[in-house]
């Protein structure tokens, strides 16, 4: 599992790192010292689970909760902290596991391992949740400034979320859309698969994946020269993916 690590105080962040370091099929992918920073972090390299300590400077971890709950496919957050007062308030947000202060070898191992399990068996509900196809759309509509233009599905190649903002590429370009990754990802199931949080491919016109030229894999598509990037947390269901087509 890909961990974000959410922490003010270096000391902290560091002593989380060297004891994950010492867990099996964990590893730390980004640190990160105040709420922006992790927005970031979230971003652009897509965790699996954040360790998010809840005192800190500015935004504190439970009003970054809220936010990171709100994101399409957020990680699973499990909160570290020295105050165990905030442990009530921590059940407001979609937080899957409390740690306190000073943090167990044996404690921190029992939280990833449920937010593990809690992975795979949400990866699979998403697999088989039914479509359904009487109330599919075969067109996009996109508001342009000649008015409503409606794209077909079957030109679409991949959706980007950026913020409040969904961009649509198709065989004609591109276009900005009023719905939500999480909207289309419902709606076309498995027409599209997500690659990273920001981003749902057409699983028709994936023809391969490719090492990127920073280590990232990237997707190949039929028709386009855009390569979207594949995070870490979403390799293997495109791995899988690739092996029924």
């Amino acid at each position: 599992m890909e961990i974000l690590i959410v922490d003010d105080e270096p000391l902290a962040r560091e002593r989380l790192v060297r004891m994950i370091e010492k867990l099996d099929e964990h590893n730390v992918i980004a640190e990160a010292d105040n709420a922006e920073a992790a927005l970031t972090a979230i971003d652009e390299h897509d965790p699996d689970i954040i360790l998010l300590d809840i005192r800190m400077p500015g935004k504190d971890g439970l009003a970054l909760a809220h936010e990171i709950s709100a994101l399409d496919c957020p990680p699973a957050i499990i909160f570290c902290t020295a105050f165990d007062q905030y442990a009530f308030d921590a059940f407001g947000t979609a937080a899957i596991g409390y740690l306190l202060k000073p943090i167990k070898s044996e404690q921190l191992q029992d939280a990833l391992n449920k937010a593990q399990k809690l992975n795979k068996v949400q990866r699979a509900a998403a697999q088989t949740k039914p479509v359904s196809s009487s109330n599919t759309r075969n067109h996009i509509s996109a508001k342009t400034r000649r008015g409503i233009e409606l794209i077909p599905l079957e030109d679409v190649r991949y959706f980007v979320a950026d913020h409040k903002y969904v961009t649509v590429y198709h065989c004609n370009g591109e276009h900005l859309l009023d719905e939500t990754l999480k909207e289309l990802e419902e709606e076309f199931g498995p027409r599209f698969i997500r690659v990273h949080r920001n981003a749902l491919v057409s699983t028709k016109h994936i023809e391969a994946i490719e090492r990127a030229p920073q280590g990232q894999f990237q997707v190949r598509l039929a028709d386009t020269k855009q390569r979207p990037i594949i995070s870490r947390r979403h390799v293997s269901d495109v791995k899988e993916l690739l092996k029924i087509m």
